[in-house]
């Protein structure tokens, strides 16, 4: 048998050597990935047996009291990370927009999106459609002066609804509702409704509805356990609702294909039907995603601004001390029978500072509609997989006690400076923050202004007799957005 040279057995050896070593290198790694600290989970259901799920913003404090600005939660087998916080949202929302900015894959919007239109639909589709409604609300008046006489318009029908109450108790619930509702209608269809028209009532009382039904107990189990939920049916109610408005919607837009002129573009279909006609529209600008981006405006455009100047009455008649004030400066700076205008806010810092404390304080969508990492992100020293759900958590930076004096109570000096001038702050986020805040946020602002000013110019809320202020609860009912409690009204006209 013959010996190889010693030089010859360690050439082998060190060959040898370095091919297990790069056989080692190539081997794909597994990625470890840092989630944040949180409470330890139980097998199945995760961190549930802790979580308030009727309202899981309290159980989201406490934990980020425990936990700090950012935390992991196991809901059944998913894990969530929860920024709380303003400057750990913003730094997410703002500075690091792209790490954060993909929709989450929720089970119930992803059945009742389809992912598709501007609120639930992700990457190129979402750039698309979202780029084109915002061109298009602009085009229709969104910050304009044509906007601001849409609403002014609507101002009259809404005040004189009022007043045939005769200073008797109602409810606000509707009429508010459909007077925000006709707004964005205006915009979208080209026509505002009749409070009493039959079809228009039920489509603002089916979005009440999903709205509430959105955040109910059975349908929050069904993101944590959809398979099981849809053995159950727990979502058949909130799909028939939206089977209804779909149908609706789909009606509309058949109608206004048939009497389409493209010299006579009156609102947001006709516009998406120009883009369709003109050959120059993108792959996604399809039937199906005008349907659902028609939903997505009428939805948020009706139900988060109304329940806003609902809460903003109900805290009229807690506090009238604040309201006489508004009064005041409504007299000092409008004239009686001219209706406000937006150039009056400049003028009316008090005013403008209430409407902006109404909005912290109402905090209407506590947990924010929740984001997805559309890759791994390294994010205050830990790493987050590439499709984790991520909840910016609203309530955290409305109710930042780093950031505002008395984040537990109405106060509308949080906006004001100690010469009376109003003063932004950073950390008003109700419209939440980067690529995914509201499309319809500068539309809002308007709208809540005028309506607000409007009402309170024309008359004085105070509660039905045998109520008092302190019998005023500001508890919310409970749904995907807060809303006041089912309560009575009565104005008094002011002249």
């Amino acid at each position: 048998m013959a010996i190889l040279p010693e030089s010859v057995t360690l050439f082998l050896v060190c060959t040898l050597v370095m091919m297990c070593v790069k056989i080692l290198l190539d081997l794909p790694k597994k990625k470890t990935y840092t989630f944040p600290p949180g409470p330890r989970p139980l097998p199945i259901i995760g961190s549930m047996h802790i979580l308030d799920i009727i309202r899981q913003d309290h159980t989201f404090m406490e934990l980020s009291e425990k936990y700090g600005e950012i935390f992991t939660l196991h809901f059944g087998p998913k894990k969530m990370v929860v920024i709380a916080g303003y400057n750990a949202v913003k730094e997410a929302l703002v500075n690091q927009a792209d790490d954060f900015g993909e929709r989450a894959d929720t089970p119930l919007f992803k059945l009742m999106s389809k992912e598709k239109g501007i609120v639930f639909s992700n990457g190129e589709p979402w750039k698309a459609i979202r780029r084109f409604a915002l061109s298009t609300l602009r085009d229709f008046g969104m910050g304009k002066k044509t906007m601001e006489a849409r609403i002014q318009d609507e101002l009259i029908p809404l005040i004189e609804k009022i007043k045939s109450h005769n200073g008797q108790p109602f409810d606000t619930d509707l009429i508010i509702n459909r007077a925000v509702s006709n707004v964005i209608c205006s915009v979208i269809f080209g026509e505002r409704f009749d409070y009493e028209d039959p079809v228009f009532k039920k489509l603002v009382r089916i979005i009440g509805e999903n709205e509430k039904l959105a955040g109910s107990p059975k349908l929050i189990l069904f993101n944590f356990f959809p398979r099981i939920s849809t053995l159950l049916g727990s979502h058949k109610e909130i799909m028939r609702n939206i089977n209804e408005l779909m149908e609706f919607v789909s009606k509309r837009i058949k109608q206004q294909r048939q009497e389409f002129d493209t010299n006579a573009i009156s609102g947001f279909i006709d516009a998406y039907l120009m883009k369709q006609a003109s050959g120059k529209s993108e792959m996604y600008f399809d039937d199906e995603n005008l349907v659902y981006s028609v939903l997505d405006l009428f939805a948020a455009g009706t139900e988060t601004t109304s329940t806003t100047l609902r809460w903003g009455i109900l805290l009229m008649m807690k506090y009238p001390e604040i309201q006489k004030k508004i009064q005041e400066e409504i007299r000092s700076n409008i004239k009686q029978g001219q209706m406000p205008s937006v150039e009056d806010r400049r003028n009316m810092p008090y005013t403008e500072a209430v409407v902006h404390e109404i909005q912290r304080f109402a905090n209407i969508v506590p947990l924010n509609v929740s984001h997805m990492t559309p890759s791994d992100v390294y994010f205050r020293g830990y790493c987050i997989p590439k499709g984790t759900e991520v909840i910016p958590f609203l309530t955290s930076v409305l109710y930042d006690k780093t950031q505002w004096k008395t984040p537990h109570e109405f106060n509308p000096n949080h906006f004001l400076d100690a010469a009376g001038k109003f003063v932004k702050q950073d950390a008003f986020m109700p419209f939440s923050a980067g690529r995914r805040a509201c499309v319809g946020e500068s539309l809002a602002k308007m709208e809540l202004f005028l309506f607000f000013t409007g009402l309170l110019q024309s008359f004085t809320f105070y509660p039905p007799p045998g109520v008092s202020r302190e019998d005023i609860s500001l508890k919310p009912g409970t749904g995907f957005i807060l809303f006041p409690l089912p309560h009575l009204v009565c104005a008094k006209i002011n002249y």
